[in-house]
């Protein structure tokens, strides 16, 4: 691939947002470069669910197709990297890669996810997507009914308790320490008949990422199937900050109806600006960032 050519949009991120954008833009017949550095946040989870058409398939069988179906546009080109920087302004924007490669860009459209930051709980980690998760709609109903636990602490526990126990009506909150909710919230959970462990987090046990049993610092521990837990996040790029993107209170690019940015001509569409996290989530949103790019360029004469 050349260097210095000048696409109509780069997309930084190729998953399931980015692909979408690009398979938009590829029936608009625009020139697009897909730049993706291969680090999806579902790597390791086994199956995708709540999708139409792909329900149960594995995250990177959806991938594939995706990427083999944009492909098939001829003005579509998918390159393996990471964007470090983007410079410039709307109509003329520069992109740089890790590896050293320069590219023009008319738009710029960001579909590069976020970083889950996965708390230093032995086995947190290598459970996490499998039986540590964060969505009941993506997860909750192959769990339904089995002994459920629920990470969290704080304010939001009840209502996050009371969404969990629409899947299974044995749950087990665990606090990872004191509780630090109020009387009211206790007694609005335990009325649910939800028990409430206090206890710190030694482990968790588990095979191949399925829980066996959490493993408490004072020796105990409680068997479990699937626990669920709502972990901080961060954004896997500091880009769009740079170039002066506004972001929401809680973290997440800002954009307004039509996945466009603060920024002129820069867009973005996926996990980086919303809560809901989900396949067809993304790829709903890649699509419309793509047509509405198009309609923008179109609008602005090009």
């Amino acid at each position: 691939m050349e260097e210095n050519q000048k696409f109509d949009v780069i997309i930084a991120g190729g998953s399931y947002a980015g692909l979408s954008a690009g398979m938009s833009l590829g029936r608009a017949i625009r020139k697009v470069l897909i730049i993706d550095s291969g680090k999806p946040c579902n790597l390791q989870t086994p199956h995708s669910h709540n999708h139409l058409t792909r329900d149960g398939s594995t995250p990177a069988e959806i991938s594939e197709i995706a990427r083999n179906q944009v492909l098939a546009y001829p003005t579509v080109q998918i390159k393996e990297g990471k964007v470090i920087s983007v410079t410039g302004e709307n109509q003329n924007f520069e992109v740089h890669t890790e590896s050293g490669y320069h590219f023009a860009a008319s738009k710029v459209l960001f579909a590069t996810g976020v970083k889950d930051i996965v708390p230093a709980i032995p086995g947190f980690k290598e459970s996490w997507g499998i039986s540590v998760v964060h969505c009941p709609y993506c997860h909750g109903y192959e769990y339904r009914d089995q002994n459920t636990g629920i990470l969290t602490n704080g304010e939001h526990t009840f209502d996050f308790t009371k969404l969990i126990h629409n899947w299974t009506k044995t749950l087990t909150i665990f606090t990872n320490g004191p509780a630090t909710f109020d009387s009211d919230v206790r007694q609005k959970i335990e009325n649910l008949g939800v028990n409430i462990l206090e206890n710190k987090i030694s482990r968790i046990e588990h095979q191949n990422g399925y829980i066996e049993q959490i493993v408490f610092e004072d020796g105990g521990s409680v068997p479990l199937k699937v626990m669920y837990a709502r972990i901080p996040f961060e954004q896997h790029t500091d880009i769009p900050e740079k170039l002066g993107c506004e972001f929401t209170e809680h973290g997440y690019i800002k954009i307004d109806d039509m996945q466009r940015t603060t920024v002129a001509g820069v867009y973005a569409a996926g996990d980086n600006t919303t809560l809901m996290r989900a396949v067809s989530g993304a790829i709903a949103a890649g699509s419309k960032s793509g047509a509405i790019i198009n309609h923008d360029l179109i609008s602005e004469g090009n």
